[in-house]
């Protein structure tokens, strides 16, 4: 399985190779992850339910754990970065971010711009055992200064999927919305050929299926401290026997 996803991963991988910047244009990218199971009836991991019971504030999808600890618990959208600002105002010791329940992401430019946010305020982010980031959350897991991964953490990647239902199969090398990306993945402590590779992986599965990894497999691609090589040995860990997503 793993030969099976570097192949598929490899002419993704060549292709960017060749991209060039080029401008900006507006697109919307869609990187959401919904449980089969409506929300009220959706299991409640033991890690979110004491995150629930611990926690002091709640700002959207945001809990503050205490004054330099907060979490992620839910969805973010285009109020997410207005609520994270709101909520490093009345608690400015804000350091860490963790990740609890972070399924992805509603709305990508404002999920990349609270990325921007975590970055510029020097946070380091977290993802314990029984923490699980997907989709778009995985961008902002990046966006930690310092990242700290368990290895009983889960992480998920997947294609994205733009407004007029196309991937990024559809676009040339060169087009800006991958350069959105790789752009954002190098402003996050990848060299260009890490960013390559690493948007490469996330690409190597379609946008209704996912690529899961052990928090131990994502240490492989993603540097734990600032200044590591980002990417190392690539095990790859697609499981059929996940729960289903769309």
């Amino acid at each position: 399985m793993k030969n099976a996803l570097l192949a598929a991963i490899a002419p993704l991988a060549a292709m960017l190779a060749m991209a060039a910047p080029a401008a900006a244009q507006s697109v919307t990218v869609t990187q959401e992850w919904v449980s089969v199971e409506s929300t009220a009836s959706r299991y409640v991991t033991p890690l979110q339910a004491q995150t629930e019971q611990v926690a002091i504030a709640a700002f959207g999808p945001f809990r503050v754990l205490n004054e330099t600890t907060a979490a992620l618990v839910g969805i973010t959208d285009g109020a997410s970065p207005d609520w994270f600002e709101a909520l490093l105002a009345q608690y400015p010791d804000i350091n860490t971010l963790e990740f609890v329940e972070a399924p992805g992401t509603h709305d990508d430019r404002a999920n990349l711009a609270l990325g921007r946010t975590i970055r510029a305020r020097g946070m380091s982010t977290r993802a314990r055992d029984g923490g699980s980031v997907r989709s778009g959350a995985v961008e902002l897991f990046l966006a930690g200064t310092t990242r700290q991964i368990a290895p009983g953490s889960e992480f998920a990647v997947h294609g994205w999927l733009d407004d007029a239902g196309r991937g990024a199969e559809d676009y040339p090398a060169d087009a800006p919305e991958h350069r959105r990306y790789l752009d954002y993945y190098m402003e996050m402590g990848m060299n260009e050929s890490q960013a390559r590779e690493f948007y490469a992986m996330t690409n190597s599965v379609p946008f209704e299926d996912a690529l899961w990894l052990t928090g131990s497999e994502m240490r492989a691609w993603v540097a734990v401290r600032e200044g590591e090589d980002a990417i190392g040995a690539k095990t790859l860990a697609y499981l059929d026997s996940e729960p289903a997503i769309q």
